[in-house]
């Protein structure tokens, strides 16, 4: 016969509430007993039954996670990390690519919604207005996109931007380019405010672009035209596909010109030269998103905004300007 909960309270020595919460809300259960509680459950063979579970809590212990480019090497830290926070909660995360197009992200949030119980909207390309009407149907918590009122966690890619303008100003660069990303992108949007607060230094923004290698790629046509001798890329695969494009057109990095990326992914220290970047703290934004949505779901109404410090890593893409 199966091993039922009961079995398990039995043998552990708790009550059959207290397996259920070491499963459910393992928050609420003394560290000491939910470790016994599941030893005991794991040599019984115990494994609950999330169907059932779902039609007395309400809960399915399942939430979304939506990111707008699986294959940008960004997302794929944030989402092992909010995936291993999730499973510490007895939670498992469904992940869903919109491809950046909002049509999709809203499609995929109301399929989700009665499948999950609350949703992790990373680089969201809806309007505001779209996601807090959608956010009547289920909890959300935002990554990288700030809309008034709603749980956010961001990575500070402000003090990020202020910091390569700062470096690229220092190594003599008096005209920079800002290549951006997609149209209504926080992350562009912060790096155009702070590059533009800067004083002493001319800066172009040349954009919207895909967020792709292809997308700068395309771009290196338009910062050659600029005269720009710095410039600072939406993210690392806009950076490399730039750099590519200026070697294409006899332009050497960073020789003729220094480029900055964003992210700080794998393939930006690989290359040749290795990218200057600015490091973003994707893990642990995704471990924390999951601990926000999670205290959505239980009805304490997470709020508020938590700024993640983002650092400027100095590699090889940087240069004295010539003079």
């Amino acid at each position: 016969m199966a091993v039922t909960i009961r079995d398990v309270a039995r043998a552990a020595g708790v009550h059959v509430s207290t397996v259920s919460r070491s499963f459910s809300a393992p928050h609420l259960v003394n560290p000491e007993t939910r470790t016994r509680v599941l030893a005991v459950a794991e040599d019984l063979g115990y494994r609950p039954n999330r169907a059932a579970r779902a039609l007395t809590t309400g809960r399915t212990h399942n939430l979304g996670l939506i990111v707008a480019d699986i294959a940008n090497p960004f997302f794929p830290p944030l989402i092992k990390a909010a995936q291993a926070q999730a499973r510490l909660r007895d939670y498992h995360v469904f992940v869903a690519d919109t491809d950046e197009d909002p049509k999709a992200e809203e499609d995929l949030i109301q399929t989700l919604t009665k499948q999950v119980d609350g949703v992790l909207l990373c680089s969201p390309r809806l309007t505001n207005r779209t996601i807090e009407r959608l956010r009547e149907e289920i909890p959300f918590v935002l990554v990288n996109r700030r809309v008034k009122g709603m749980p956010t966690v961001l990575m500070d890619v402000g003090r990020g931007a202020r910091l390569a303008v700062e470096h690229l100003t220092g190594l003599g660069h008096r005209r920079l380019a800002v290549v951006t990303g997609p149209s209504g992108s926080w992350t562009s949007k912060e790096m155009q405010e702070a590059a533009a607060a800067m004083n002493e230094v001319d800066v172009v923004f040349l954009g919207p672009n895909p967020p792709t290698e292809l997308g700068g790629l395309a771009a290196a046509a338009d910062v050659v035209a600029s005269g720009a001798t710095g410039v600072l890329a939406y993210n690392d695969l806009v950076a490399i596909g730039l750099i590519e494009g200026l070697a294409e057109r006899g332009v050497e990095v960073p020789r003729d010109v220094s480029v900055i990326g964003v992210d700080d992914i794998v393939a930006g220290r690989l290359g040749r030269p290795k990218l200057t970047t600015i490091a973003m703290p994707t893990a642990a934004a995704g471990r924390i998103a999951v601990d926000m949505l999670l205290q959505s779901v239980d009805a304490e109404a997470a709020t508020g905004v938590t700024m993640l410090e983002t650092t400027l890593i100095v590699r090889e893409s940087t240069g004295e300007a010539r003079t």
